[in-house]
């Protein structure tokens, strides 16, 4: 693998459009995660699935409208392509309604996707995409291909009742880094029979949980705070960057797509931290997930 990139990441599972308050815009976490993997200078690629729908059509046109390959977007011919209704409180912070059974709840494990997990440097999965039976066994066989070298990212986003115990462990048990926010943690920790109380404890569970399975890195975003992260030879707690916020759709996956470019390339834990936490900061003050980069800004955080 180069340590100087560019690297082939790729995001693996849901692609649909969030339906903001006055807008409409492409979302999914991890087509979210490749748009700004690609934007920052590697090879992001969307592997998920759309209806034979014109929200499915739309949504290819918008894919190549922000230089994402659609290569890897299979197409549904009886199910719609997602939808998630986003509302935003008066601090932008987003809930959502996502619909059931859609398009990427079908995504199928094929030879085109075989071949790609074999040459990934790094994927980026989350739990909403491994909410139906057949997208997650095609998400299993796509980890299990991958190279023993290949960064497996588990960004948790735990959404609604679309997880289970059962899910966590498994994803947590095939990953290299798992990202989760300081809401998630206690949750997460929760329902694996995991316990980190008393003082410190965000540092004892992130301790806890990577101990647990065995991760190079835990991440815990902590919103306007910053972000933790745990190896297991350092705890470092990196401070955040204060910003007018828009809205915090796709902050997250900016940071995700930052701590794994830097982690790609061996860079010292602060600097990793301190990039993700800038780039997702400048994320929050624009409107959607996918605003296009302006070069000093992605220059500040490459």
């Amino acid at each position: 693998m180069p340590r100087g990139g560019p690297f082939l990441i790729v995001g693996l599972g849901e692609l649909l459009w969030d339906l903001l308050p006055d807008a409409k815009k492409p979302g999914g976490a991890p087509a979210n995660f490749a748009y700004h993997a690609r934007a920052l200078g590697d090879e992001g690629l969307p592997v998920t699935r759309i209806g034979a729908d014109p929200l499915g059509e739309e949504l290819r046109v918008r894919l190549a409208a922000l230089g994402l390959p659609g290569s890897y977007v299979q197409v549904d011919p009886q199910a719609p392509t997602g939808t998630v209704h986003v509302a935003l409180d008066s601090r932008g912070v987003p809930t959502f309604t996502i619909t059931p059974d859609v398009a990427w709840d079908r995504l199928a494990w094929d030879p085109p996707l075989a071949a790609l997990a074999a040459r990934v440097d790094a994927v980026c999965f989350g739990s909403l995409a491994q909410r139906s039976t057949v997208s997650r066994a095609t998400i299993r066989a796509f980890l299990s291909a991958t190279r023993p070298g290949c960064l497996r990212v588990f960004d948790v986003n735990l959404r609604q009742s679309w997880w289970s115990p059962e899910i966590l462990r498994d994803s947590l048990g095939c990953s290299s880094i798992v990202k989760l926010n300081e809401t998630e943690l206690p949750v997460v920790l929760q329902a694996l029979g995991l316990a980190a109380t008393g003082p410190g404890g965000l540092e004892k569970g992130c301790r806890a949980l990577r101990e647990a399975f065995d991760l190079a890195l835990v991440c815990l975003t902590l919103g306007a705070e910053g972000s933790l992260l745990c190896t297991a030879g350092e705890i470092l707690r990196s401070p955040g960057v204060e910003v007018r916020v828009a809205d915090t759709v796709g902050a997250g996956d900016a940071f995700t797509a930052v701590l794994c470019r830097h982690w790609l390339r061996g860079s010292p834990l602060a600097r990793t931290a301190e990039a993700a936490n800038r780039y997702g900061a400048w994320v929050a003050t624009q409107a959607g997930p996918t605003p296009a980069v302006p070069a000093d800004i992605a220059g500040a955080v490459r």
